[in-house]
């Protein structure tokens, strides 16, 4: 048996998140987010079916996320979020880099000068997450002398929301009125206009307005909204489905401590099974004494602390579990299912962490349903 879980992810369900992307930003372009290797789900296998859904740029953090993309044979554009390579490898790869800062700016228009060549460039605007991004303060004034800089053209305009559900907009209406002002300055000093995005999973299910000219989803093509409601409000599929199988049974009598700590001894003759994960292969520790996986159909406590390699369940319940059974770790088996939101909520983190989590450490196999 091999370590850890399978990922079983769900190209179908990738694809109907992607329509209803689609259908709600009235076929707007889409920057599909493919950065943290898919958030788990794989990013060339990912990648590809939302190209071929109709995605017209992908967007990734690092360098070494677009060349895995390239020599997979990806050839659609790609974004590149957060890293800055020299310019040789962004022509080699062919590859649009997102500026941050005036420095940053000048330093690639230098290397653009030497080689004689014309870089298309998005340039971030910092409107209130204080990570990247030119100050929203001083960011009309370093725009104008970026775009009068040799060897660069400001193809497209963006910034990131601060507050990733939304739940108050009050302070993204801010962030996009800063946008918006700046766009409109960029505008007239380039007399043509240039390609702004803004709008994350939940403005594009919660703030229309922010839509402008394209999108950039991430957390909802693989089927979760970020706002603390059911996915299916907004008609998402979950595409990760994450399975194991049970290790080994053990018979024990009431009074057994169970994991380190003795955290939970039984209170009864009980059923424990050994399941061959642990937080090694992303399942949290946090999850000790604290979430439920799914065996039969129904649902079986984790059983003490959570360990590197095992996790132990309690099957005291489920009569018919059996060694070799199907564990689902997440997703749904008959009419139950456990979700990255549950997950999340367990751990106290996003359903972003766990879904990067379990999907980068398991082995990952890919399906046509749903």
């Amino acid at each position: 048996m091999n370590r850890g879980a399978i990922a079983e992810i769900s190209l179908s369900a990738i694809a109907h998140n992607f329509h209803t992307v689609k259908k709600i930003v009235k076929d707007r372009p889409v920057i599909a987010v493919v950065k943290a290797d898919a958030y788990g789900h794989g990013a060339v296998e990912v990648s590809a079916r939302l190209l071929k859904e109709g995605a017209d740029y992908l967007a990734v953090a690092y360098l070494g996320e677009a060349v895995q993309l390239r020599e997979a044979g990806i050839q659609a554009p790609i974004l590149l979020l957060f890293d800055r390579p020299h310019l040789d490898e962004y022509i080699h790869f062919s590859l649009i880099p997102i500026v941050h800062s005036s420095a940053s700016a000048r330093e690639l228009s230098e290397e653009a000068k030497k080689k004689d060549v014309l870089i298309k460039i998005h340039v971030k605007i910092d409107t209130g997450m204080g990570r990247l991004g030119l100050s929203s303060d001083h960011a009309a004034k370093d725009l104008a002398a970026i775009s009068e800089l040799p060897g660069l053209q400001i193809e497209g305009l963006l910034s990131h929301f601060s507050e990733a559900d939304l739940a108050d907009r009050s302070f993204a209406v801010e962030q996009l009125a800063r946008f918006n002002a700046i766009r409109q300055t960029l505008t007239e000093k380039l007399k043509r206009e240039v390609l702004s995005h803004i709008a994350n999973s939940a403005a594009v299910l919660g703030f229309e307005d922010a839509h402008l000219d394209a999108v950039r989803p991430g957390i909802m093509l693989y089927g979760y909204s970020p706002f603390m409601r059911q996915n299916s409000d907004f008609q998402l599929l979950p595409a990760m489905t994450v399975k194991t199988k049970i290790l080994s049974l053990r018979n024990v009598p009431a009074g057994t401590p169970i994991s380190y700590g003795r955290t939970f001894i039984t209170r009864r003759p009980s059923r424990i099974g050994v399941l061959p994960l642990g937080y090694a292969d992303g399942y949290s520790r946090l999850f000790s004494n604290n979430a439920d996986v799914l065996v039969k159909g129904k649902r079986a406590p984790v059983a003490g602390r959570v360990c590197m390699d095992t996790t132990m369940i309690d099957l005291t319940e489920i009569d018919e579990a059996d060694e070799n059974d199907e564990v689902i770790m997440l997703g749904r088996q008959d009419n139950e299912r456990v979700t990255a939101d549950e997950l999340a909520q367990k751990a106290g983190t996003i359903s972003y962490d766990i879904l990067t989590s379990l999907g980068n450490r398991a082995q990952r196999i890919y399906a046509e349903n749903y």
